[in-house]
């Protein structure tokens, strides 16, 4: 109980002491919001920059993007030309091939059939000089025209 009885001595030394803390007190708190505020500035300004430079790259990729869909449209344009061209190249090739072939497809039927009527002839010729064997006005007209 004698500690509670005691009055404590609180002087003008002490009163001012007090309010220069409380004054240095002040001052460190405002340094410290300038010094907080200007640090919030400077990593707003920091993430101004990266939002630019991520909707940069961003932009930059989406240019990428169509230009791989441009080239694979033309790559794919390019592939269906060229089996188109060579669809073509081929019936232009084959069409006189195949004209010709039928041109002498025909000229080898028309030689079977020459082959045929040469065959005929001959026998008919074999035919003749063995009747102008047994008939002498016939074997004369053969020499005449230099069958016998």
């Amino acid at each position: 109980m004698f500690a509670q009885s005691r009055e404590v001595p609180f002087t003008l030394d002490d009163r001012d002491r007090n309010m220069q803390t409380q004054i240095a007190i002040t001052s460190l708190r405002n340094e410290m919001n300038t010094r907080f505020e200007s640090q919030q500035k400077q990593i707003d300004n920091l993430d101004a920059k990266i939002d630019f430079k991520f909707d940069s790259l961003q932009q930059q990729i989406n240019d990428l993007k169509s230009l791989f869909y441009w080239g694979f449209g033309i790559i794919i344009t390019l592939i269906i030309t060229l089996f188109g061209y060579i669809i073509y190249d081929r019936r232009t090739t084959l069409y006189p091939l195949l004209e010709r072939t039928h041109q002498l497809a025909e000229k080898e039927k028309e030689l079977e059939r020459d082959v045929k009527d040469l065959k005929e002839y001959h026998k008919l010729k074999d035919a003749i000089k063995e009747y102008a064997q047994t008939d002498t006005k016939l074997a004369e007209i053969l020499k005449r025209a230099a069958i016998l």
